[in-house]
């Protein structure tokens, strides 16, 4: 079974989305949103950049900054 995204309704009437793994961990969770076609425009974004994002691994620079 795939992830999934679950759409959330705050107390304060906004919304926010969750991505959790098929065994149910949070994997990612987003910004809060104003209206609900926010929240789905952001899923969207999500599932598109996701597959075609490139890792970028800033933690080296950071170690030889230190």
């Amino acid at each position: 079974m795939a992830g999934r995204f679950e759409i959330l309704k705050d107390n304060d009437e906004t919304y926010r989305f969750r991505l959790t793994a098929a065994d149910g961990t949070v994997v990612a969770e987003s910004p809060t949103f104003r209206h609900l076609e926010g929240v789905i425009a952001g899923i969207n974004a999500v599932r598109e950049n996701a597959a075609t994002g490139l890792v970028v691994d800033r933690s080296t620079a950071a170690r030889k900054a230190a």
